[in-house]
């Protein structure tokens, strides 16, 4: 069973979820062979409080 797990910074719609996950979910299906009944996508969103880049958090 694969499970894909998608990190990003909050403020996406549901709308845009819905479209990620069934998007990953075809492409896991072409590249595997995987049925979708097998497939989960966890989508992890972080507050920009709690994600940094180049020595910067993103909420400053």
């Amino acid at each position: 069973m694969p499970v894909v797990i998608v990190k990003m910074l909050e403020g996406r719609s549901v709308e845009q979820k819905r479209g990620l996950v069934e998007a990953v979910t075809e492409a896991v299906i072409k590249h595997t062979g995987a049925t979708a009944e097998h497939i989960d996508v966890i989508i992890e969103d972080y507050p920009r409080t709690n994600w940094a880049k180049a020595g910067k958090l993103y909420s400053d």
